[in-house]
């Protein structure tokens, strides 16, 4: 069973606790994700599976996962990068943000980012496909009605897609 640190909202750890735990007290906990470009720019999305409990089918950063207690959020994303696309490249910190949906655990949320042109090897478990897309291309997805994870929409919104209607985006 997956144990995590249950941290205050200045990120400092004061507990430990079972996932299944975190998310029913609705604990604050740490979260990372990878955001990987390749050589043309382009940006890497995860289809995460059907099988998965939360938001299946729906589009979501590279790699994502929850940091377990003891780790830095950098080991936790190289461990998830390798677990979910069987690879891992040098990580570059982009910003480290609380982040809180209403009913939800608070989180914070650190993103990394990285280039790597493939070819990745995905669990197929968790991961359906993996794609590259331009800005625009995930832009004109999200006005489309296309399923994206929360976590991801709130990364793009915040740092890349400035120029998106942030009225018509609750994240």
């Amino acid at each position: 069973m997956e144990i995590l640190d249950i941290v205050n909202l200045n990120d400092q750890v004061i507990g430990q606790a079972p996932k299944p735990e975190i998310y029913q007290q609705l604990l604050c906990h740490r979260i990372v994700h990878i955001l990987i470009f390749n050589d043309q720019g382009k940006m890497a999305l995860q289809l995460r599976s059907a099988k998965v409990n939360f938001c299946p089918l729906h589009w979501s950063t590279a790699v994502g996962g929850h940091v377990q207690t003891g780790e830095t959020y950098e080991t936790a994303g190289l461990r998830e990068y390798e677990e979910e696309l069987g690879q891992q490249s040098q990580l570059q910190f982009l910003s480290k943000d609380l982040y809180q949906l209403p009913n939800r655990p608070a989180k914070f949320l650190a993103t990394f980012t990285t280039k790597f042109n493939g070819p990745f090897k995905p669990d197929l478990e968790v991961v359906e496909k993996v794609n590259f897309f331009t800005l625009a291309e995930i832009q004109k997805m999200i006005a489309s009605g296309e399923k994206f994870h929360p976590e991801l929409l709130f990364i793009l919104t915040k740092h890349f897609l400035q120029k998106y209607d942030r009225k018509s985006n609750p994240f």
